[in-house]
């Protein structure tokens, strides 16, 4: 008389299959969150320059022209921040706007306590900002996700 054995459990092959699987659907799932974290902290930034244009023109329209930047270096992109956030904060229309900025994207990391703080992106790295006479608007710029200026993420006002 011949028994048939019938097995209980799973071969090797079938828990690397399926080990295989899950690692392939958990990359696609990762790569899809990163993608999906990238375009919201990029639609923010776009929002925080919405704002920042508009107190901007508030200081335009109190002061007669925007906050004068004569050197145009990435590498004082903190100082730069600073002073705008300075400016912008001197003048009552403009402090009204600002403040609608997250707490989050307001620092004053390179500063003394009594200093401005600077404006960041949400990446965590200070707004650029510049502006020379005879420009028609300031420019406003973000390092983007990999925080390194002057480079092809870079993201901008204008």
């Amino acid at each position: 008389m011949n028994t048939r054995r019938y097995k209980q459990g799973l071969s090797l092959i079938e828990m690397l299959i399926v080990l295989g699987l899950i690692a392939i659907l958990a990359t696609m799932v990762i790569s899809v969150a990163s993608r999906i974290d990238n375009q919201s902290k990029e639609k923010g930034i776009e929002s925080v320059f919405a704002l920042l244009e508009g107190a901007l023109e508030e200081y335009k329209e109190f002061q007669g022209d925007f906050p004068g930047q004569p050197v145009k270096d990435f590498t004082n992109a903190a100082a730069h921040s600073e002073y705008l956030y300075r400016e912008l904060y001197s003048i009552p229309g403009s402090r009204k706007i600002l403040e609608k900025i997250s707490d989050s994207l307001i620092e004053n990391k390179f500063g003394t306590a009594d200093s401005p703080a600077e404006i960041y992106d949400p990446w965590g790295t200070a707004l650029e900002y510049r502006y020379a006479p005879g420009d028609n608007f300031p420019g406003l710029i973000s390092a983007g996700p990999d925080a390194i200026f002057n480079n092809a993420d870079d993201i901008s006002n204008r």
